[in-house]
């Protein structure tokens, strides 16, 4: 069964990639950009709004698509995740939902990190961060 899932790749005015640690599996305990599920009858933009909302306290302007990852998930799922590249446009950082932790981080940092397998492969891939 294939799952639709979206996420956020939100930078701030420095530079920095917003990023959530996951409180909840798959995933419990490791940083990843935010995002989830697609409800029944949401746009990918929408869902990505509720998302960084939800595990932020942002709101965010929803842009273009990134690129799409798909990751194996338990009994035989397979997440399909479309990133989008967002801005965000209001609210506090907070964080909330399934999220343990959300913060700013600094793109020098990120490798220390740990991060859900693929994200910065995938980030590289498509140009968001910059090649090692």
């Amino acid at each position: 069964m294939r799952v639709l899932c979206v996420g956020g790749i939100v930078r701030d005015d420095r530079g920095r990639l917003l990023m959530v640690r996951r409180g909840r599996p798959p995933g419990e305990g490791l940083w990843s950009v935010p995002g989830g599920r697609v409800e029944p009858g949401e746009s990918d933009a929408e869902a990505v709004a509720r998302e960084l909302l939800e595990e932020t306290g942002l709101t965010v302007a929803v842009g273009a698509l990134a690129g799409t990852v798909e990751r194996p998930g338990p009994d035989g799922v397979t997440f399909v995740i479309n990133d989008y590249a967002a801005t965000a446009t209001g609210g506090t950082l907070r964080a909330g939902d399934d999220a343990a932790d959300a913060r700013w981080v600094p793109i020098p940092d990120l490798d220390a990190l740990p991060v859900t397998p693929g994200l910065l492969e995938a980030l590289r891939s498509w140009g968001i961060l910059p090649p090692t």
